[in-house]
């Protein structure tokens, strides 16, 4: 039996489709039904054993302190990131792509995205060195410019840990954002630069007026990338500050699972945070999908 021509047409796409749809059931849907159901469990990583638990470990989230400082730490990420990754990231787009500094844009670009390319965890031990209280570069940088009052054990307070590690990942990532911004920018047609001028608009209209607007787009897709990135953040904290510390000030959402799941054993009560790891990025890209647009182009 022969399948008409239209059948044909009909069922290719999804034959295509088919090995695509199987790996992201297998990876990233089933892990996620699978992690749903271990979240009402109490278990250990190395026991075949569970003891079903009910909402005990939603429960114990809603008392847990060490959760809210995680929030915290991870809503300041998001919003130090917001306005450094995305906001910056474009004007400073915006500055490379201009006729001004088109001659040494390349060297430029080259040099802010340098950092994306290096192993996070390289960064991370430089910092250390840059941070480190007595022979750290930047307390000496301090010390040299008469700011000596300044200097700071910068990842040994807990004042100062948080908003140090939240730096590093500023400064890993800004090049990559500005690339997204860069591509963008040169889309727009040069016509409308052009027609501004005529009306004698300025670079700061021009840019408030024409390039903000093209770049709509991008910019959702830079939120949505940054705003996840920053909930789900775990290698800068982990490294620089051994774990979240000094104590819990400068912990987060997954480095506190992670932590919960391999070190306490605490495998169902891991879940559950995984749990909340998820809704807070769900929510928050419906939000930003709400705010910016849909994301279709």
């Amino acid at each position: 039996m022969t399948l008409s021509k239209k059948t044909r047409y009909s069922i290719e796409p999804i034959l295509f489709m088919l090995p695509l749809l199987a790996m992201i059931g297998l990876f990233i849907y089933y892990p996620l039904v699978q992690n749903f159901i271990n979240s009402f469990f109490r278990f250990s990583a190395f026991s075949p054993q569970k003891e079903y638990v009910g909402f005990e470990n939603f429960f114990r989230l809603a008392h847990d302190k060490v959760i809210v400082t995680a929030l915290k730490n991870n809503f300041r990420y998001a919003v130090v990131s917001l306005l450094v990754q995305v906001c910056f990231g474009l004007v400073l787009a915006a500055i490379l792509e201009d006729q001004f500094f088109k001659k040494y844009s390349v060297v430029f670009r080259t040099t802010f995205f340098l950092p994306v390319l290096i192993s996070i965890t390289v960064i991370c031990l430089l910092f250390t060195f840059i941070y480190h209280p007595t022979n750290g570069l930047l307390n000496g940088f301090l010390s040299l410019i008469g700011l000596g009052s300044w200097q700071r054990p910068w990842l040994g307070s807990s004042k100062t840990a948080i908003w140090a590690t939240i730096a590093v990942s500023q400064w890993q990532s800004t090049g990559y954002i500005m690339m997204l911004f860069i591509v963008a920018i040169q889309k727009i047609p040069a016509e409308l630069y052009e027609a501004a001028e005529l009306d004698g608009a300025g670079k700061i209209r021009k840019f408030f007026t024409i390039t903000i607007p093209q770049v709509k787009e991008t910019f959702f897709v830079a939120s949505v990338i940054t705003v996840t990135g920053s909930v789900l953040v775990f290698n800068e904290p982990y490294i620089l500050t051994a774990g979240g510390g000094p104590g819990t000030s400068s912990i987060t959402l997954a480095v506190y699972m992670y932590q919960s799941g391999f070190f306490k054993d605490m495998m169902g009560y891991a879940s559950a945070i995984a749990i909340v790891i998820f809704i807070i990025s769900a929510i928050l890209a419906f939000i930003q999908i709400k705010a910016f647009g849909t994301g279709e182009d």
